[in-house]
């Protein structure tokens, strides 16, 4: 066994089963199951769980008195359930076996990341000294988007007589995997159905209750040695049941087949009778078992971030669950970037910004995918510029939280753990979040070089992005400069002004510089556009040319508030009262959710000078020193490397940390100014979900953002890698902690670009091809270029 390849739990704790069935999640890209083991039902310790990507429903709820509407990521059927029982000859039939079965001795969880499968081994022993060894091992198809597969084997020492063996089809489901959520109405799934054919292959079919998507889950079970099948069906569930001869050198096994369809598909189908022959005609489990593996071999050729020791092997799990929520299958869905992965239900399963930190990866990896990801937010602009116009404003505003339709998702009240009290939540101010699309739209056109995409879709998304920058923006004669007021930046903890009577801060730096960033691109696209489809695009926006001299003088004139002599997180930030963070750190040990504490002590953090997560760093994140100086410079500022030190470390002393998106970025900007404490950053963002820092929350689903920003940080932040027109910029940062790192990318259609980094030199083997040679700008402005079936070594400057 390659220990770089796995992951292993040797023992059972309640306490962390939650997270071990988030980290041992099964996915396909378009649906996912958690490694939960199949004895368990959903309870305070266990919480199976299948998910489809896109399958959202929606039901209201009555919260404080008041009626609240929530769409959520559906709950499906649980195809993985068995339970089973022991019938030594000669002596009554045990109880059921589970993991809380105090015959309980020995379980061991094992996923394999290279063949993409969960192991489980149990063994149980009774008080007469008799054995039964459990062995699980499941895949969902990583080739095959609608397969999944589980295969159980029973070994008798010590006795021998009969298993009873019941494989379950569930579809009595509720969503209902997060405390919080808990009191809101949670069972989505209605109209159940339930059967098993003739051949013994178990159906069920359901519809969500509101969106009506309708679902067909089918099984097929079968047996060594071959027995008769019992039956048993309600409305929700179907059962089938077994009982097989097991001894010494005899033992039994069970192989569950499942397929999954949904009236989601293209092309459409009955979902029941396509999962029934779908299943039917599947290959049997060694097969399976080998083209999931070879299908898994292909993605890590192309995917895997190498790293040395234990960093590349957390990389090597977070690229798995990376790619197992956003698969070369996703490319087929009209799905968005889960901030929580298809692992479970926290934030509802909602899209924020997250796409932010992922993007980036696949547009160099799986362009195909990122380019799907993009489309989802296309097919959503109708949704947002609508949403802008019932704002009172132009162009497009899309939400924060967003799910099947485009609709604005974030929840108008929030619940306060630590208080018991729900409270309104103003996050959907955070416009910020159509920046993000933006500069993924044109990080995805450097990379690859499409411009099918940027003339088309991208440019669309671009120009009606900075079309609501460019409206939102007001002109103040006093400061001589255009303001954007009312918004929430990236910190979240900052909603209003202390005792204001309206939601909302002024100015947010990132906000303010990232509109003026998204103007001045979208300026440049449009001086690329072909003539007419200028014409149609400013058809389409209503726009004339004096609108874009407008676009102009925003992008050069929009205010960045400072104090200090730090950029300031938003107007009046400086203002605020400092906060006492060694009493707090001492009276409650972690204060990462600093929000919850003081609200609970009748306090709020808009009074004090406290972020959760990265804000104004967050510049630092997207954009390179001296991009960010010109951009500065555009503005009319001046920014330096001292001054983005001082702003920094004045941030540092300051943030809570309440995300696992802020080590990750705080660790990013310290290591590409080769700060003091860079890798600590790293090192807890490498290790944010696997030790769940936050407490408990891992369980309710990996963080999809927090994964993908690290194989982002390894490539674009430590290697430097930055695609551009000119060619494939590389400015790596001397780590220690990463002496060495290498993978394959794609750019401006090349693929399979072997980078290689060694302390000092850098190596690029370009594969065989009909383009032309690659184009790179190495440190010092120095260009060289790479031909097809080329290897180079090149050395770099010391630093």
């Amino acid at each position: 066994m390659n220990a770089h390849w796995h992951w292993e739990y040797r023992r059972y704790d309640p306490k962390a089963e939650q997270l071990v069935e988030s980290l041992c999640t099964l996915g396909n890209g378009r649906f996912a199951t958690r490694g939960s083991a199949p004895e368990s039902v959903a309870d305070g310790i266990h919480y199976p769980g299948t998910y489809l990507a896109g399958c959202y429903d929606r039901l209201t709820s009555t919260v404080a008195g008041r009626k609240i509407s929530n769409e959520d990521m559906v709950r499906l059927p649980d195809w993985t359930g068995l339970r089973y029982r022991c019938l030594p000859d000669g002596a009554p039939p045990g109880d059921w076996l589970t993991l809380d079965h105090p015959a309980l001795r020995r379980c061991r969880v094992a996923l394999d990341l290279q063949a993409g499968t969960l192991t489980r081994r149990m063994l149980f022993r009774d008080a007469e000294g008799r054995r039964l060894a459990v062995t699980h091992t499941r895949l969902v198809h990583i080739g095959d988007p609608y397969l999944a597969a589980q295969r159980t084997v029973f070994g008798a020492y010590g006795w021998h007589g009969r298993i009873e063996i019941e494989s379950v089809l569930d579809g009595d489901i509720a969503n209902a995997g997060v405390d919080r959520y808990r009191a809101l109405a949670g069972r989505h799934l209605v109209e159940h159905r339930a059967g098993v054919e003739a051949e013994g292959t178990a159906w069920l079919a359901c519809t969500t209750a509101t969106s009506r998507v309708r679902i067909g889950l089918a099984v097929r079970t079968w047996a060594r040695p071959p027995a008769p099948v019992g039956k048993a069906c309600t409305a929700t569930t179907a059962r089938q049941s077994f009982v097989l001869p097991v001894g010494r050198a005899k033992p039994a096994a069970v192989v569950k087949t499942a397929a999954l369809f949904t009236s989601l598909d293209r092309p459409w189908d009955d979902p029941v009778r396509s999962s029934v022959e779908h299943v039917g005609h599947a290959p049997d489990f060694p097969a399976l078992l080998a083209s999931h593996t070879a299908s898994w071999q292909r993605l890590w050729n192309e995917g895997e971030v190498k790293a040395p020791g234990e960093t590349g092997r957390v990389l090597r799990l977070h690229t798995f669950h990376v790619l197992q929520t956003l698969s070369p299958h996703t490319a087929e869905l009209d799905a968005g970037v889960p901030a929580r992965g298809l692992h479970g239900e926290a934030y509802r399963g909602h899209v924020f910004w997250d796409e932010l930190f992922v993007v980036p990866y696949l547009a160099l990896h799986f362009p195909e995918t990122a380019r799907a990801l993009l489309m989802y937010r296309h097919r959503r602009l109708p949704a947002a510029r609508e949403a802008a116009r019932r704002a009172g404003a132009h162009g497009a505003m899309f939400p924060w939280q967003s799910g099947s339709s485009g609709a604005e998702e974030t929840q108008r009240l929030h619940l306060n753990p630590h208080s018991g009290r729900w409270l309104p939540d103003h996050s959907r101010l955070q416009h910020h979040v159509g920046s993000a699309i933006a500069w993924n739209v044109w990080r995805y056109g450097e990379a690859t070089g499409d411009t099918g995409f940027m003339h088309g879709p991208g440019a669309e998304l671009l120009l009606h992005i900075a079309r609501f920058w460019a409206g939102a923006a007001s002109w103040d004669t006093g400061l001589g400069r255009y303001r954007i007021r009312g918004v929430v930046g990236p910190d979240e903890y900052h909603d209003a002004y202390p005792d204001a009577p309206a939601p909302g801060i002024d100015d947010n730096a990132y906000t303010n510089v990232t509109a003026a960033w998204v103007l001045a691109r979208a300026l440049d696209l449009y001086g690329t556009l072909p003539a007419a489809r200028r014409a149609e695009l400013r058809t389409q926006l209503g726009i004339g040319p004096d609108d874009l001299h407008g676009w102009e003088d925003v992008s050069r004139r929009l205010f960045v508030p400072f104090h200090r002599d730090v950029i300031s997180q938003f107007h009046g930030y400086g203002d605020l009262a400092e906060l006492d963070w060694d009493t707090y750190r001492s009276r409650y040990h972690d204060i990462r959710r600093l929000d919850r504490i003081l609200e609970a002590e009748g306090d709020t953090p808009n009074r004090y000078q406290a972020s959760k997560q990265a804000d104004t760093l967050m510049l630092g994140y997207l954009f390179r020193p001296a991009e960010l100086a010109r951009l500065f410079s555009r503005l009319g500022y001046r920014s330096d490397d001292e001054l983005w030190r001082r702003t920094a470390a004045y941030y540092l002393r300051r943030t809570c940390h309440g995300s696992t998106l802020s080590s990750l970025v705080h660790g990013w900007v310290l290591a590409r100014q080769q700060g003091e404490g860079a890798w600590r950053y790293c090192q807890e963002a490498l290790l944010s979900d696997i030790t769940d820092v936050q407490g408990g929350t891992t369980g309710e689903g990996i963080h999809l953002g927090a994964m993908g920003g690290t194989l982002d940080l390894v490539e674009r932040g430590i290697a430097g890698l930055d695609p551009g027109p000119d060619g494939l910029h590389v400015d790596p940062v001397p780590l220690s902690e990463v002496p060495a790192s290498s993978f394959s990318v794609g750019y401006l259609g090349h693929r399979d670009i072997r980078i290689s980094f060694r302390p000092g030199r850098i190596g690029i083997r370009v594969p065989p091809s009909p383009l032309g040679p690659v184009p790179l700008v190495l440190p010092g402005d120095r260009r060289v270029s790479v031909s097809a079936g080329q290897e180079r070594w090149f050395c770099l400057p010391k630093q």
